[in-house]
C-alpha cells in the first residue's frame, strides 16, 4: 500500500521543560522503545518521516528510585513514555495512607489521567532507575489528529485503564484478582516481544498488595497455594507462570476481560 502523504511537520525547537534533554539535535534516530511506534508505524509511514514527528519528544533525565515523574495537583502539560525500569502512581488519604492506583512498564504511558480535569490527580514515581520520553500535550493532539492512529492508541490505552479498574472495583476473591494481575503483566511484557511467562516483578510485595487492595499477608498466602499448585515459580521479584491455563481458568469472565483490556 501506497503511503500516505505526511503534512511537512517542522522540529519544535522550543526551551524544554526543567530535568528534560530535548531530542531535537538527534531527531534522525529513530525511538524503537516508544509507546506510540507501532501506532505511528501502522499509519505506512517510513522512518524519515517519522523523524520529524520525533523531534516533538524529550527524554527525560533519569529518575532514581522515590523521584518524581509528576506530583498531585501539577497542572496537567504533558503525558510520559516508559522508556526503561518502571513507575507507580499512587495517591495519600487524609490520613496518611497511600492507595496505589498503577504500574507502568517499558513502552507503556503515563499521565493520561490528567487530561481531566487538567491536573494530575495522583503521584507518579520511579520504582527503581527509570528513563521516560515527555511529550507535550499540546504537540500530542496536533500529532493525533495528523495521524489517526496514534489517536487510536491513545484511547485503547484509556480503555485499559478502566478495564483494570473495573477488576479493582469488583467482587472478586483475591486468588482471581492475582490472577489476573499476573496474567495481566504477563501479556504485557509479552507485547513487548518479552516472555509473557517468565518475568521479573517490578514492584515490592506491599505495593502489589495495596494495588489489588489485599493485605500483604493475604498475598504471600495465595502466592502459597498458586505455589503448591505448581500454577508459578517465584525467587524473590523473579516470576515464572507454569501453569497459564490453569490461572485463566480461576478468573470470572469480568476478571479475565478486565485484564485483557
Amino acid at each position: 500500500m501506497k503511503p500516505i502523504d505526511l503534512p511537512r511537520i517542522e522540529c519544535i525547537r522550543t526551551q524544554p521543560a526543567a530535568g528534560v534533554e530535548s531530542e531535537c539535535s538527534d531527531c534522525g534516530r529513530f525511538c524503537d522503545t516508544c509507546a506510540f511506534s507501532r501506532a505511528c508505524l501502522a499509519t505506512g509511514y517510513g522512518r524519515r518521516e517519522l523523524a520529524a514527528l520525533h523531534c516533538l519528544v524529550e527524554h527525560v533525565g533519569l529518575r532514581a528510585e522515590g523521584d518524581y515523574v509528576f506530583r498531585r495537583g501539577e497542572p496537567f502539560r504533558a503525558i510520559y513514555a516508559v522508556r526503561s525500569g518502571s513507575v507507580k502512581t499512587s495517591l495519600f488519604e487524609r490520613d496518611g495512607r497511600e492507595q496505589v492506583l498503577g504500574f507502568y512498564l517499558p513502552g507503556e504511558v503515563v499521565g493520561l489521567n490528567g487530561i481531566y480535569p487538567e491536573r494530575y490527580p495522583c503521584d507518579a514515581v520511579a520504582l527503581g532507575n527509570a528513563t521516560l520520553c515527555r511529550f507535550s500535550f499540546p504537540a500530542m493532539s496536533e500529532l493525533a489528529s495528523t495521524l489517526p492512529a496514534v489517536q487510536q492508541h491513545l484511547f485503547r490505552l484509556l480503555s485499559r485503564e478502566l478495564g483494570m479498574a473495573s477488576l479493582l472495583a469488583g467482587d472478586h476473591t483475591a486468588d482471581e484478582r492475582l490472577a489476573a494481575f499476573l496474567l495481566d503483566l504477563g501479556e504485557r511484557h509479552g507485547r513487548r516481544g518479552l516472555s509473557a511467562t517468565s518475568f521479573q516483578l517490578p514492584m515490592s510485595r506491599s505495593d502489589m498488595a495495596n494495588y489489588l487492595r489485599l493485605a500483604p499477608e493475604t498475598v504471600s498466602r495465595v502466592f502459597s497455594r498458586f505455589r503448591s499448585r505448581r500454577w508459578v515459580a517465584i525467587e524473590g521479584r523473579q516470576l515464572r507462570l507454569t501453569d497459564v491455563d490453569a490461572l485463566r481458568d480461576l478468573g470470572t469472565t469480568s476478571v479475565q476481560a478486565a485484564a485483557r483490556a
